[in-house]
């Protein structure tokens, strides 16, 4: 008993051979999925800690700012005005390395610079996940397509199968190689 499915068992071994190689494709992408989506969460947990750093240095340069307005407005007094200017001359240079400290990378300029990368960062990790996903989507429909070539024989199946393997390809060339370039991941 032969079937009756056009090439017998020659076509469902070459279905099993496509549906192997698009269960590959789709453990492939999968990981690479996994692999995007963990670095976009690392990269937004980074671009938060920066920001909240540059937040932090915001609020204490806005205080020392006050404090220092606020001394500006008190009458001079001979006995405490040379302690006030070394005290305003001394606040002056914390507040102007709180914005711009290149030695630490730990200024407001140079924290939020690293808050925007990591942002640039995560933003790449997610155009790549979302390839990644499609193309997975793409091979799981393949297989489920391919599958039903073998229970129907109508060997369209397998062909919609094997183009959407090409399709999950792409996907995740397009993953790899070119995130930003397709416009409906933006």
């Amino acid at each position: 008993m032969s079937g009756g499915h056009g090439g017998g068992g020659g076509s469902n071994k070459r279905v099993a051979l496509l549906i192997s190689v698009l269960a590959l494709f789709l453990a492939l992408a999968e990981t690479l999925a996994k692999g995007a989506q963990t670095e976009a969460l690392s990269a937004n947990v980074e671009s938060s800690n920066q920001w909240a750093y540059f937040q932090a240095r915001t609020i204490r340069t806005t205080i020392l700012k006050t404090a220092d307005e606020t001394l500006a407005l008190l009458p001079a007094d001979a006995a405490n005005s040379d302690a006030i200017k070394a005290k305003r001359a001394e606040w002056a240079k914390t507040m102007a390395r709180w914005e711009s400290e290149p030695a630490t990378g730990e200024g407001r300029k140079e924290l939020s610079e690293k808050a925007r990368h990591a942002q640039e960062v995560r933003d790449k990790a997610l155009h790549r996940y979302h390839h990644y996903e499609f193309g997975s989507a793409a091979f799981q429909i393949g297989i489920v397509l391919a599958s039903a070539e073998v229970i129907t024989g109508i060997a369209a199946l397998v062909f919609g199968g094997a183009l959407l393997g090409v399709a999950g390809l792409a996907m995740l060339g397009f993953g790899l190689y070119a995130p930003n370039v397709l416009p409906f991941f933006h």
